[in-house]
């Protein structure tokens, strides 16, 4: 493991450009920085700074580890400050990041549950897709994210190591209007709509139909492109094109649901078939946040009910 305070002796040393002012700025003496930077670079295996007659000048190992460093402690202290503001409040409270198909099906649910347990907690709910609730957990702006990813790495990032809590995975579906010539299929694969007009529901489809539209060798014709999947639903519905959506936006979320699963024919993609893995985010602490904990358990009983 890297030393924080060497980390934070290379970054005064990237700061002023030589030993000696680094020495003065940390009340250090320059030869204790000096040993400091040897050590750091015999555990790293890698020079980080280069001494020249112009002062001190970082490797590239060392401007990656200067910058982490920026990003690690700034996102610590960031994180400190919102559990100080927490701890010294009249209430306790709890933050949530979510994204809409799951803050409408998953997180009331949940919520329920919680608010239940813990009435005296102030809860505040965020709209947020993975790229903005993330760093919203790793700065301490949200306690908890209701998240996703498709296939390929966890998008927990850089800086304060975060903690993945998967629930579900949530497969995408065709979407089709009544009466189209692939309704009553059982499964269709997604080249066999080539001709087809698509109505987009997320930006993270889109991207994932144009791969795949570009591998099979023909052009994805766009007729709609909304960030709503119930609305995308709508326009399916209307006869607008044809969508791919997640199972969790195909369902009511209650029984008064208007959405009419009539109107439309649910196909599933063949083969292999995309899907969102929805989980939850929260920062790794020595002593977690316990309401964010009793969230994430009610969360994990949201999606076994």
């Amino acid at each position: 493991m890297i030393d924080v305070q060497r980390l934070r002796i290379l970054r005064a040393v990237a700061e002023h450009g030589s030993f000696n002012k680094a020495a003065g700025a940390l009340l250090l003496t320059p030869s204790a920085v000096s040993q400091h930077i040897a050590a750091l670079e015999r555990g790293l295996g890698h020079r980080v700074a280069v001494r020249s007659t112009r002062g001190i000048t970082l490797t590239e190992p060392g401007r990656l580890l200067v910058e982490a460093a920026a990003e690690t402690i700034s996102a610590e202290l960031d994180q400190v400050r919102h559990e100080i503001d927490r701890i010294t409040a009249e209430r306790p409270r709890l933050t949530v990041a979510t994204f809409v198909s799951g803050g409408r099906h998953l997180l009331p649910r949940a919520l329920a549950r919680f608010v239940a347990a813990h009435p005296d907690v102030e809860l505040t709910v965020l709209e947020a897709e993975p790229e903005d609730a993330v760093p919203m957990v790793r700065s301490g702006a949200a306690d908890l994210a209701l998240t996703y990813h498709f296939d390929g790495p966890l998008p927990l990032g850089q800086g304060t190591a975060l903690d993945w809590l998967p629930l579900m995975d949530d497969p995408l579906s065709l979407v089709l209007p009544r009466g189209h010539r692939l309704a009553d299929r059982a499964s269709v694969a997604l080249s066999e709509l080539a001709a087809d007009r698509w109505v987009l529901g997320c930006l993270k489809t889109e991207a994932y139909l144009r791969r795949y539209a570009d591998r099979a060798g023909f052009d994805l014709r766009v007729a709609a492109s909304t960030t709503d999947y119930f609305f995308a639903r709508s326009l399916v519905a209307a006869g607008v094109g044809v969508a791919l959506i997640p199972h969790v936006s195909l369902e009511p979320a209650h029984p008064a649901d208007p959405a009419d699963p009539a109107a439309v024919s649910v196909v599933r993609v063949e083969p292999p078939r995309p899907a969102r893995h929805i989980g939850v985010v929260t920062p790794r602490r020595r002593r977690p946040h316990p309401y964010a904990r009793a969230l994430a358990e009610a969360l994990t009983g949201a999606v076994e009910q």
